[in-house]
Order: C-alpha cells, then sequence, then structure tokens
C-alpha cells in the first residue's frame, strides 16, 4: 500500500472540479471520440490534491515534451491520488484518468475483475521489458500471468524524523534509534521536552492495518500465510507491537492526543513540527516537500528498527501504472507509453533519468529522494549515479536508511485481500488507540476470524 505509493502508494484521492470529470469522460469515450482529428487523448494522473504549483508546472512540461515526442497522442494531466475510501466508487462512475496508479496489492483483484486493462503486449515492447526484477514485475501481474501495468514507486518503510524536535529533546539527530526501545524513549524525552507528540501511528482508512502490519513484520510475525490462505494475525509480533503502541499512548503518554491520522494528515502535521517520528513509505519527502512545504533541514530518514528474530523484515510496496479497461486500445497503447515517459523508463536508462532531473530541477522539485530498484541493484545505482548532480534532498540526513536498507528484508505486503484485511486491522489499532483498557488479544483474535471469513 503507498502509496504511491503508493507507494509508495495510500493518501487522499480525489477529483479535481466537473471540469476534470468531463475530461474523464471523454478520455473513457470511443475510439471515434478520442481520434477524432487523428490523434489519441487520454487523461494523466497528474499532481496531488494541495500540491504546489511547481509540481504542476513540472507534471506538464514533461506533457509538452511528450506529445512532441509523440505527435499523435494527446496528455491532459489532471489533479488525482487513490484512496481506499473513494477508488471503488470512483471506478464504477467511470471517473478515473485513462491511467491511474493503485497499490501493489490492489493489482489482481482488479486484473481478475476485469477493470484494468491487459496491456502486456504493449509492456512487451519497451526496451527493458526482460530485465524487470521478477519480484517487482509479480506485482503488476494478473494470477493468469499476463502483465496489467507498470511498476514504479517501489518503496521500503523507514522511520521519519523531526531533526529539531530531536534536539529540542537533548537527542542527537545524526543517530535516531536502532531498537524499538529507543524509538519509545525518545518519543518520550520529545514529548517530555517539548509537548509535542514524540511518535505518532496510522489508523484510518486502511493505513492503521497497513502500517500495524509493518509494525508486525519488524518483529517478525505476518498477518497472512504465504500463499494467502491463512490469517495469521493473532500472533505474538502483532500483539508485541500492540502492548508497545498502547503503553506509549497511555503510559508515556508520548504520542499526543490526536489518534486519526491517515497518510495526508500525518504528513501535515510532521511537516508542521507536531511529530518528532511516524512510520511510513521511503519516498514520502516528495509528498512532504511537493505538499506539506516541509522544512528540510528538520528532515530525518532511519531505517526501521527489527527485532533480533530471523524472520523480521520492513514493508516493502509500491505502485502499478495501471490503464482503465475501458480504454480503447489506442489509449491503451498511448498510456503505457506516457508511463514508460514519464514513470519507468528514468528508472532504468541514466540519460533518461538525467532528462527527468532537468525538469525537476527547473521547476524546484525534490531530485535523489531514496526508492527501491525496479529492476536490479547495479542499474538503481547507474540512474543514482547518473542524478548525483541534481539531487537536492538532504542525502546526508537520510544515510541511516540509504546505508542499511539493502541489509535489510524486504517482505511483500499481505498477498490476499490486502485492503480489506487492513480495514479489519485499523479497528483494532483504534479501539487500543482509545481505549486504555482495551483487551489486545481479544482484538486479535476477533480480527482473525474476520479476516479468515475473508480468506475463506
Amino acid at each position: 500500500m503507498r502509496n504511491h505509493r503508493r507507494r509508495g502508494l495510500t493518501a487522499l484521492a480525489t477529483i479535481a472540479s466537473l471540469a476534470s470529470v468531463s475530461l474523464l469522460a471523454a478520455a473513457c469515450g470511443s475510439d471515434e471520440d478520442t481520434k477524432s482529428d487523428g490523434k489519441t487523448t487520454i487523461t494523466v494522473e497528474g499532481w496531488r490534491p494541495g500540491d504546489e504549483q511547481g509540481t504542476i508546472d513540472a507534471v506538464k512540461k514533461q506533457a509538452d515534451a511528450f506529445m512532441k515526442d509523440h505527435p499523435d497522442i494527446v496528455v491532459k494531466p489532471i489533479e488525482w491520488e487513490w484512496n481506499a475510501e473513494t477508488f471503488s466508487t470512483q471506478l464504477a462512475g467511470n471517473q478515473l484518468p485513462t491511467t491511474f496508479r493503485v497499490p501493489f496489492t490492489d493489482t489482481k483483484g482488479l486484473a481478475e475483475r476485469q477493470q484494468i486493462a491487459d496491456v502486456t503486449q504493449y509492456v512487451n515492447e519497451l526496451p527493458y521489458a526482460e530485465d524487470f526484477n521478477p519480484s517487482v514485475l509479480a506485482a503488476a501481474q494478473g494470477t493468469d500471468g499476463k502483465i496489467y501495468g507498470l511498476p514504479t514507486d517501489v518503496y521500503g518503510v523507514g522511520l521519519h524524523y523531526n531533526r529539531d524536535l530531536f534536539e529540542q529533546a537533548g537527542l542527537d539527530p545524526d543517530s535516531p534509534p536502532t531498537t524499538w526501545d529507543e524509538v519509545r524513549s525518545d518519543a518520550q524525552a520529545i514529548a517530555d521536552k517539548t509537548g509535542k507528540a514524540g511518535y505518532a501511528q496510522m489508523s484510518t482508512n486502511n493505513t492503521g492495518g497497513w502500517m500495524l502490519t509493518t509494525l508486525t513484520y519488524a518483529l517478525g510475525g505476518r498477518m497472512e500465510s504465504d500463499d494467502g490462505a491463512t490469517a495469521t494475525i493473532d500472533n505474538d509480533a502483532t500483539a508485541q507491537g500492540l502492548q508497545m503502541l498502547h503503553d506509549m499512548r497511555w503510559t508515556d503518554e508520548s504520542m499526543g492526543k490526536n489518534t486519526n491520522y491517515e497518510w495526508a494528515p500525518i504528513n501535515e502535521a510532521f511537516a508542521a513540527g507536531k511529530v518528532g517520528m511516524y512510520m511510513s513509505g521511503s519516498d514520502v519527502y516528495n509528498a512532504l516537500v511537493t505538499t506539506n512545504q516541509v522544512d528540510p533541514d528538520s528532515y530525518g530518514l532511519a531505517v526501521l528498527p527489527l527485532s533480533d528474530s530471523p524472520d523480521a523484515g520492513i514493508l516493502g510496496g509500491g505502485s502499478v501504472a495501471a490503464v482503465s479497461a475501458k480504454a480503447t486500445p489506442a489509449e491503451q497503447e498511448a498510456a503505457v507509453q506516457w508511463n514508460d515517459f514519464y514513470r519507468e523508463a528514468k528508472n532504468y536508462d541514466p540519460d533518461r533519468a538525467v532528462a527527468d532531473a532537468e525538469v525537476l530541477k527547473a521547476s524546484d522539485q525534490p531530485i535523489g529522494t531514496p526508492t527501491l530498484p525496479i529492476f536490479d541493484e547495479t542499474t538503481w545505482q547507474s540512474v543514482q549515479d547518473a542524478i548525483k548532480p541534481y539531487v537536492n534532498v538532504p542525502l546526508d540526513q537520510m544515510t541511516s536508511f540509504t546505508d542499511g536498507v539493502f541489509d535489510q528484508t524486504l517482505v511483500p505486503e499481505p498477498p490476499a485481500h490486502t485492503q480489506e484485511v487492513y480495514g479489519i486491522l485499523d479497528s483494532v489499532v483504534q479501539k487500543v488507540l482509545t481505549d486504555e483498557n482495551a483487551d489486545i488479544d481479544s482484538l486479535l483474535s476477533d480480527a482473525n476470524d474476520q479476516a479468515q471469513a475473508l480468506l475463506g
């Protein structure tokens, strides 16, 4: 789940205006409609709600550059972002762009329901089609083995922290916590010295389940069996994680009083200096800058602490740039070409990465935010080397993550009914954070039964 994120990949999604909706309807129209002037017209996910003008300008510049190279295609970027609560309604109401990103976890279900297009033939025409990391490409494939989009925005969850609050609490911002005991003690120090939430946890709109799963993985547990047939929510690691959250909330009083965070609001609170630490995808810095105007000097990123369990790992996810099943073949092909140009080639081709960086630099957008390889680590490193002169993010404040993430085990999100399971877990997290007497064992037992009913 992301972001977009996820992805990442899981943030507030909206259609900007009635004008945008009419564009969407046109994009999903007939081939005759979209090629009346000999050109294929597509609408594409452009920018998040609330993004600064520089972000919008950068997307439009990229669209202009693409159309110059593809004179037979018209690209119309719009404001849109995936949201678990609204996506199904938008999908049913034909209110999505021609191409849009969805979390890794959603691709197979959408493909099985024939709600996104099989674009295998167009992806296979790309120069890097044979070079994807197989485990990453699998996130874009249906159970039939066909390809339903391009995998993008691959991330590992990290610990984001406010360096200013660390200093105010007498902590060393260059030495972020490396164990969960240290997270707890640092959170209490921040709360005691600054009056701000030392640590915050997402809990709503499926993000509570997403982050509880992340915490469970870090402590060595799992929410489902590898084949997705059996719910394993009622495990010691999840209970341990919830007990830690309970104690931070009620004993330490280090989590503040806001227990209803999801992706966008927690980003806003963090950027405003109200939160000392929180977990999210490694690429969230982009949104913190373009949407929330975070002070770069205050930002730090660390690898997530892992327990001594041999099964401990960090949750990894990402997004798939999918195409509406209502799109015509010409629109499907155009959408894949756009996603190649705008989202994918820069992860493979150093020259394309530099071209992308130059556009971002001209609009003062973040360049070099940590992500994980879509292809292989060698290709990833060659791209990082190519854009190094353009990097404007504070990488020296992210070295805990960039130096350590490749030594951590990356664990995929639960394989079956992921978003529904996350929704079930939301209520568990909310109960623990709002009821000091919450019965964790009972909550997990009930959640496990509910999840198992979904899995069959």
